[in-house]
């Protein structure tokens, strides 16, 4: 089936309910490295790594906001990754008040090579589409965990 072959709403549901449990499926498979097994890592943990591996060091307020959670949540959260060593927390060079979050240096290659699979498949999904077309595909799948969590 390609792109440009129209689909029904009940054809895209079937699609999509076949689909969904294989994508969940294939990320709660992804094997945690060695190095990592030993940490508490919850779902939560990840979203966070991901960003800090693809956009740190980031500050804790940059994380919340990212996240779409509480300043305090995504510092308790950091505050746990950082007791565990996974974390590195230092001030901010131009801004003393503020603190920058980063993977620390000694798990810095185990997060890379675990996380960067998800960031692969999503640069090669997302990649040939257009902004408009990237930005339906969010928009769709926002809405359908804001329906599904109504439940």
């Amino acid at each position: 089936m390609s792109m440009h072959d129209g689909l029904s709403l009940d054809d895209g549901v079937r699609a999509m309910v076949l689909l969904m449990p294989r994508l969940v499926g294939r990320a709660k498979r992804l094997p945690v490295p060695e190095a990592l097994r030993s940490f508490d890592l919850a779902p939560r943990h990840l979203s966070l790594l991901t960003y800090v591996l693809l956009d740190g060091p980031l500050t804790v307020n940059e994380l919340a906001s990212r996240l779409e959670v509480a300043p305090t949540t995504a510092s308790l959260m950091i505050s746990d990754l950082s007791r565990q060593g996974v974390l590195a927390r230092r001030p901010d060079d131009n801004d003393r008040r503020r603190t920058l979050v980063s993977i620390a240096e000694s798990h810095r290659t185990a997060v890379a090579s675990w996380l960067g699979g998800a960031d692969r498949g999503w640069r090669a999904a997302l990649g040939p589409l257009t902004a408009e077309q990237r930005a339906l595909v969010i928009t769709t799948l926002r809405a359908y965990e804001a329906a599904v969590a109504t439940d």
